[in-house]
């Protein structure tokens, strides 16, 4: 039994032990392939653990602000200045893309906000106006703070893909084929020297049989 598995089932001589040989250089580029993209992969998720952590904190901040503002204009106008200052429209979100080592992840986000009324024909105090602009900053920073957030997780699932798939070649595949490989040399080392044993004893008899003959 080869490690990691049953013995692998590969023809038996020199064109077995070629065989082995090249699809153990192969496993071999793989792992070292696999490695490679391991470590850019972390190296990129190390930058979105930062990246997150600042978008969160900016979110964080954001929400204060606005919740400081649409509490004071709350105050100042009462409610239905709140709802009067509504005017019912969407923000658009827009994400940009990239793509390390195969892994698709957005990289940013921006917010458009529709067209509307400035802080002088709005309804209300002008505390009204600075809670719709600090609501809008929370939005974006919200929208980016996802961006990086879904960016990590991404990142996070290839990773770990890839190091499941490094294991199952460098701790199991590689070593059944060194396995398989050790076994094949032992085998024809075994055979060249049985045949060294009989082409010796085929000249030994040659030899006998000369000096017997008169």
């Amino acid at each position: 039994m080869t490690p990691g598995g049953p013995r692998l089932r590969v023809p038996p001589g020199r064109a077995g032990r070629l065989q082995v040989l090249h699809r153990l250089a192969t496993a071999q580029r793989a792992a070292s392939m696999l490695d490679h993209k391991l470590r850019i992969l972390r190296g990129e998720q190390e930058r979105l653990d930062l990246l997150v952590r600042q978008t969160g904190q900016d979110w964080e901040r954001a929400c204060r602000s606005a919740d400081s503002w649409l509490l004071r204009a709350g105050l100042l106008g009462g409610r239905r200045a709140l709802r009067l200052a509504d005017d019912g429209q969407g923000a658009i979100v827009a994400l940009g893309w990239t793509a390390t080592m195969g892994a698709r992840y957005p990289t940013d986000a921006s917010v458009t906000f529709p067209s509307g009324a400035d802080a002088a024909t709005l309804p209300g105090t002008a505390a009204i106006y600075e809670a719709r602009q600090a609501c809008r900053l929370a939005l974006a920073a919200a929208a980016r703070h996802a961006a990086a957030t879904a960016a990590q997780q991404v990142l996070a699932a290839e990773i770990a893909a890839t190091r499941m798939r490094l294991r199952a070649v460098a701790s199991r595949w590689i070593p059944r084929l060194e396995g398989a490989l050790i076994a094949l040399e032992q085998a024809l080392d075994e055979n060249e020297h049985a045949d060294t044993v009989r082409l010796r004893r085929v000249a030994d008899r040659s030899v006998r049989r000369e000096r017997s003959s008169p």
